[in-house]
């Protein structure tokens, strides 16, 4: 049985891919493990779009099942989504940001990963915010 940190290593790995090519045949690899996985872009004013953040991981984890239609599923995917942009919001006030939203889910340890390049220009940092949920088992 995996635990909570392997799910949040492989969160991360999905996040760090750099193709749409490499996206999906790590989420081939990861229900090899019994990981279900899901991802999906994200970009633009990163503090005044956390909203946008936010339903985007629930779209993202309802289409992929991993997470279903209901309170308490949409907010651990909520709740994590949103500690994710906390932890990257300080370095990304004012800036625009484009990265990726990775969302793994292995029985109950449901992980959200925020990967991102922020800034003006060329003049660019990149950030991550990881966040940890526990849900009931489907």
């Amino acid at each position: 049985m995996l635990d909570s940190i392997d799910i949040a290593r492989a969160t991360v790995q999905l996040a760090i891919t750099p193709s749409r090519e490499s996206e999906e045949k790590l989420i081939h690899q990861l229900a090899d493990q019994d990981i279900r996985a899901a991802a999906v872009d994200v970009g633009g004013d990163v503090v005044n779009s956390v909203h946008v953040v936010i339903e985007r991981a629930i779209h993202a984890s309802r289409k992929a099942n991993l997470t279903k239609e209901n309170h308490v599923q949409d907010g651990a995917i909520a709740g994590a989504a949103r500690e994710a942009v906390t932890q990257i919001a300080a370095k990304a006030t004012g800036l625009n940001g484009g990265g990726k939203i990775a969302i793994c889910r292995h029985h109950e340890h449901l992980v959200v990963c925020i990967f991102m390049s922020i800034g003006l220009l060329y003049l660019n940092d990149v950030v991550i915010g990881l966040s940890h949920r526990s849900l009931p088992d489907d």
